[in-house]
C-alpha cells in the first residue's frame, strides 16, 4: 500500500481523460495532494486534465496540446507562477491563466492580475470558488473583439486603442479603474467590458457612489438584516448581492467616505460581505470596475482616499479620451445621436462649429446640444445658430463679455445650467447631476449656495 501511494505523485503529473466536450485544463503545482484535489474537482466537472509539477514541464505540455484554462500555483520549483503567466501571454493566444496564491497574499494576487492572469484563488482552495472560476474561464468568448457598433463610435487612434483595450480587459477578471472627464463614456466602456466578458450572462449593477447619503452607504452596498436599525422591517440584499456572479460598477468612487473605503477593501480582499446587523459573512463573486472624473492619485496624496484601496481598484487603468482629442470622430458620433433622435441633418456650418468646439462635457454635452438643436430646428436641417454654442465660441474671441462682476456672471450661468437640467429631469436631482456631469453631493451644494429649491 505504501508503495502504491509513493507512485501516485508520478501518475498525477500525467493526463486524465477528457470530458464529453473535450475541454482540457492544465494544472501546474508541485504539491501532489493539491494537484490531486484540483484534478478530481475538474474531472467531476466533466473536464480533461493534464498536470505538470514545474514551469518547464508546463511549457512542454503547452507546446503539444490545446487547453481552455491553465491553473498554476504561484510558487514552483523552477520559478514563479508569474513567469508562466507572462510566457502564455507572450504566445499571443487567448488561453486564460488562473493563479493560486498564498492565503492573505494580496500583493501576489494583484501582481498576477497585472501580469495578465484571468483570475486568482487563494489557499486553502475553496472548491465552490474554484468551480465558479473555471466556469467563468470556460465561458469566455473565443477572442472576440469589441465592435464599434456597440457604442464607442469613431476611428481616431485614441478610440481604436480604447476598443482594443476593452477586448483585452474582457478576458480577465482583474479590477479595472476607468479614468476620464465627465461625459467621456466611462459607464459605456464598463458595460462593454462586461458584455463581451465571461460574466455577460449575469447582472451589470451600476452604482453612483456620490448619490448615496453617507449614513446609508454600508447598508446599500452590503444589505441589512431585519431590525438592524429603525425602519429595517425585512432582510434586504445590497449591491454586492445584486451583482453576484456579474459586475459591480462603482461610478464616482472617489466620493466614498473613508469609513466605507475600509469595508470595501475587506470585501474585495476576502470576497465576502457582512450585512448590517448580521453576525456572519456571506461569499460574493463580483468583478469590480470603478470610475471617476477626479484624479484618484491626487486624492490619495491628499489623504481623502486610501492608498491600499486605490491599488486594489486600479489594478488595470483604462483612460477614456476627451472628445476634443477625437475631433475627427465628431461627425460620426453626431450622426449616430441624430439618427436616434429622428434622423435630422446637420448643415455644413453647424458641423464645422461642432468640430471647433472643445466640449468640456464631452459626448454627454454633445448629446444635450443636439437634443436642444433638434427642438429648435423645427424639423429642418440643424443650423449653426440652433447649436447655441455662443458662450464657448464667441467669448473666446473677445465677444459677449459678461455684464457685472465675473463671479456674478458665473453664478448666473451655473444657475441657468442647473435649472435647465432640473427642468429636463422633472426635478430629479440624481438624474440632473448625471446630466450635468457632477456628483449628487456637488449638485446639492451648488443648489444650496445658489438658493435653488424644489418647487412645492
Amino acid at each position: 500500500m505504501n508503495e502504491a501511494r509513493a507512485k501516485k505523485p508520478e501518475r498525477r503529473t500525467g493526463a486524465r481523460p477528457a470530458g464529453e466536450a473535450g475541454q482540457r485544463v492544465l494544472v501546474v503545482d508541485d504539491e501532489p495532494d493539491i494537484r490531486e484535489l484540483l484534478e478530481l474537482t475538474l474531472l467531476k466537472m466533466g473536464l480533461g486534465v493534464d498536470s505538470a509539477g514545474s514551469i518547464a514541464e508546463a511549457k512542454e505540455r503547452l507546446g503539444g496540446a490545446r487547453y481552455r484554462l491553465c491553473l498554476t500555483d504561484m510558487r514552483l520549483p523552477d520559478g514563479e507562477g508569474l513567469d508562466l503567466v507572462r510566457h502564455i501571454a507572450a504566445l499571443a493566444g487567448d488561453l486564460p491563466v488562473a493563479v493560486i496564491t498564498a492565503y492573505g497574499s494580496a500583493e501576489n494576487a494583484v501582481a498576477a492580475l497585472k501580469a495578465g492572469a484571468f483570475d486568482y484563488v487563494s489557499k486553502p482552495v475553496g472548491l465552490e470558488q474554484l468551480r465558479s472560476l473555471v466556469k467563468s474561464a470556460l465561458s469566455l468568448p473565443g477572442g472576440e473583439a469589441v465592435q464599434s457598433g456597440q457604442g464607442l463610435l469613431g476611428e481616431s487612434a485614441s478610440l481604436v486603442q480604447v476598443r482594443e483595450m476593452i477586448g483585452k480587459l474582457a478576458r480577465t477578471q482583474a479590477p479595472v479603474h476607468i479614468a476620464g472627464e465627465s461625459g467621456s463614456g466611462k459607464e459605456l466602456a464598463a458595460r462593454q467590458i462586461h458584455e463581451v466578458g465571461a460574466r455577460r450572462e449575469r447582472a451589470f449593477v451600476p452604482v453612483n457612489c456620490g448619490a448615496i447619503p453617507e449614513t446609508l452607504v454600508e447598508s446599500e452596498f452590503f444589505g441589512y438584516r431585519k431590525g438592524a436599525f429603525t425602519g429595517a422591517q425585512e432582510d434586504r440584499a445590497g449591491f454586492f448581492h445584486a451583482a453576484d456572479g456579474g459586475t459591480l460598477f462603482l461610478d464616482e468612487v472617489a466620493e466614498l467616505p473613508l469609513a466605507m473605503q475600509v469595508k470595501l477593501l475587506r470585501a474585495i480582499q476576502e470576497k465576502r460581505v457582512r450585512r448590517v446587523g448580521a453576525t456572519q459573512e456571506e461569499p460574493v463573486d463580483v468583478r469590480l470596475i470603478s470610475a471617476t472624473h477626479q484624479d484618484l492619485g491626487a486624492r490619495v496624496e491628499a489623504g481623502s482616499f486610501r492608498q491600499d484601496l486605490y491599488y486594489r481598484l486600479n489594478v488595470i487603468e483604462l483612460r477614456m479620451p476627451p472628445l476634443r482629442e477625437c475631433r475627427e470622430d465628431i461627425p460620426v458620433i453626431a450622426a449616430a445621436i441624430l439618427a436616434r433622435l429622428g434622423s435630422h441633418a446637420l448643415s455644413d456650418e453647424a458641423l464645422e462649429q461642432l468640430k471647433a468646439y472643445d466640449f468640456p462635457g464631452n459626448v454627454r454635452e454633445l448629446e444635450n446640444i443636439l437634443e436642444r438643436a433638434v427642438a429648435l430646428s423645427a424639423g429642418g436641417p440643424i443650423q449653426a445658430e440652433d447649436l447655441r454654442l455662443r458662450p464657448a465660441l464667441q467669448e473666446t474671441a473677445g465677444e459677449g463679455a459678461p455684464e457685472g462682476s465675473l463671479p456674478d456672471y458665473l453664478d448666473r450661468l451655473e444657475r441657468e445650467a442647473i435649472l435647465g437640467a432640473l427642468a429636463k429631469t422633472g426635478f430629479n436631482r440624481t438624474a440632473a447631476a448625471k446630466l450635468l456631469g457632477v456628483t449628487f453631493r456637488a449638485l446639492r451644494y451648488r443648489m444650496q449656495r445658489l438658493g435653488i429649491r424644489e418647487p412645492e
